[in-house]
Formats: C-alpha cells, sequence, structure tokens
C-alpha cells in the first residue's frame, strides 16, 4: 500500500504538466474566441463570446477555473455538439477500448509463443524468421501498413469492410495494424527474457531433477521470464489508448481516438481538453497498475522493499 501511495503521489506532477499544457494550447494559436466563431462573426458576438466563456479573465484565473472543473469531471460543452464534453468522450471510450483490448490479445498469442520458441530454438531458422519479422514490424509505420491493408485486404480483395462499425468484421483491420507493431516488440522482450532465463540456476537444477527440458522451460522459465513483458504489455496498452488516433482515423473508427481528431478539425476545445486529459489520467494509471502488479507479481521486488 505505501508503494501505490508513493507511486501515485509521483504521477500528480505529470497529470499537472499536461493539464497546463491541454489549457495552454487553446492561446497558442491566437483568440480562442475568434477561432471558435465563423469569420463573419463580428466584433461584438466575439466579445459577448469570449466574455461568456471567461476568456477576458487572466490567464491564471482561467486556469484555477478549469482544474476546478476538471477534478469534478467537468470540460464545458462542447461547441459543435453541444453537449458535455465529458459524455461525448465516455460515450466513444467502449470502441477505443475494444479495438484496443482485441490488438493487445491478438498481439500477445502470436508473439509470446513465438519468442519463447525463438529463444528455445536460438540460432535456428526459427530464431532468424522471428527476428526478421520483428525488425520489420517495428520499422513499419502503422499507417502505412493500415493504408496497405485497407487497398490489399478491403478494396481489392473485397474480404472485410474498409471502415469501422458494429461486429467483429470490422474490428478485424484496425486492429491487426495496431497488433503488427506490438508483436514485433512483445517478441523480441519474451525472447531476450527467455535467453536470460535460460541461463539460470533453477533451471539446470530442475534440470538434475528428472525434468524434460521443455517441462522445465514451460513450468519454471516461462513464469519467471513474463515478467518484464507483462511490463510492456501494460505500458503499450497505454499508449494504444493515446496512440490508436491514426489508426481510427483511417479506418473511420468511432472511438476516442477520432473524436479528438474531429474535435481539433473543429476547433471544439473542450472537447480536445476532455479527451486529452482523459488519455492522459488513463496512461497514468494503466502505468501506475503495471507498476503495483509487476511487484505483486515478483517476490524478489517484495522482499526487497521490506528490507
Amino acid at each position: 500500500m505505501e508503494y501505490f501511495i508513493r507511486r501515485l503521489i509521483i504521477s500528480i506532477p505529470v497529470v499537472f504538466i499536461v493539464s497546463i499544457v491541454v489549457f495552454g494550447m487553446i492561446f497558442l494559436s491566437g483568440d480562442p474566441a475568434v477561432l471558435m466563431l465563423p469569420p463573419e462573426a463580428s466584433d461584438e458576438q466575439v466579445a459577448d463570446f469570449r466574455a461568456a466563456h471567461g476568456f477576458d479573465d487572466p490567464f491564471l484565473v482561467q486556469y484555477e477555473r478549469f482544474i476546478r472543473s476538471a477534478l469534478k469531471g467537468e470540460f464545458g460543452k462542447s461547441i459543435r455538439y453541444n453537449q458535455p464534453a465529458i459524455n461525448l468522450v465516455l460515450e466513444r471510450l467502449p470502441a477505443t477500448l475494444q479495438l484496443s483490448s482485441i490488438s493487445i490479445l491478438f498481439a500477445v498469442v502470436m508473439a509470446v509463443p513465438l519468442g519463447i520458441i525463438a529463444a528455445v530454438k536460438r540460432n535456428s531458422w526459427v530464431d532468424y524468421t522471428a527476428s526478421f519479422l520483428s525488425v520489420i514490424g517495428q520499422s513499419m509505420p502503422n499507417y502505412w501498413l493500415g493504408f496497405l491493408l485497407v487497398y490489399l485486404v478491403a478494396v481489392y480483395l473485397k474480404l472485410l469492410p474498409t471502415s469501422g462499425g458494429p461486429g467483429l468484421r470490422y474490428v478485424i483491420l484496425p486492429a491487426v495494424t495496431i497488433a503488427f507493431n506490438l508483436m514485433a516488440i512483445i517478441s523480441r522482450m519474451t525472447r531476450s527474457s527467455m535467453l536470460q532465463v535460460l541461463n539460470e540456476d533453477y533451471i539446470r537444477a530442475a534440470r538434475a531433477k528428472g525434468l524434460s527440458y521443455w517441462r522445465a522451460v514451460l513450468k519454471h522459465g516461462v513464469r519467471n521470464a513474463l515478467l518484464p513483458v507483462i511490463t510492456i504489455i501494460g505500458l503499450q496498452f497505454g499508449y494504444i489508448l493515446g496512440g490508436a488516433v491514426v489508426i481510427e482515423t483511417i479506418y473511420a473508427w468511432p472511438g476516442l481516438g477520432l473524436l479528438t481528431i474531429q474535435a481539433i478539425y473543429n476547433r471544439d476545445y473542450p472537447l480536445v481538453q476532455a479527451s486529452v486529459m482523459f488519455l492522459t489520467l488513463s496512461f497514468v494509471g494503466i502505468n501506475l497498475l503495471v507498476d503495483v502488479s509487476y511487484q505483486l507479481l515478483d517476490p524478489r521486488i517484495r522482499f526487497a522493499r521490506q528490507r
């Protein structure tokens, strides 16, 4: 519990800095009232809009008002939709969580076994193939892969739809696009961790007790090798929540990323602020859970902290 509280306190400055950036970005392009209103708006309309939304107050006063509202979960009304911005964010959140969860699941199911086999069969054709695929996956931009899959699978072969919607068929292409890069990262981490574990004394001790090689690897090696992999998976899940913006835009997936892009195009600053702050809190929260879970899964860390 003490470790959790300490990590939580460390996360507060991160959220504070992001809140300053998120709030201050609406002033970087000029007068927010002029930017939000249509070009034909009169000076009187601009002045009324500025006074109604408090843009004529000092910056610190506006920021204090923003923080007070954000702590209560209020970010004002969306200018385009005339609805509370946080409600729009929560409406799109399930679609983003669905896409992120399926992408992570697909990547883990494919990458972890591949990394384990590559480590056990080190310097074999399996190892070389896994390393080659990992390099390709990490070096290929996911937006380029997205356009390529749309053309080949959806347009040319007509096997899957090109845009997002309800149903499993719509989530396959965007999930594969996101998962391809994750597979490369997770498989490389799994391989490296397994290679380190295979040289440990407890693996040799298990073999000396009569366990077969694969049973010793699966029973004693994989459990310890997956600890750093779990950390990577948790961190990548946080990155997906914020980094799926481009993929959701390519596939018109009705998630939080597409909503954020549309809000930026529409200069809907309350909605942009709500989206970015929510994504930031989600990322910080996931990192916090990963840190805590890593300590709970690894007894060596608990023992070191108790001492």
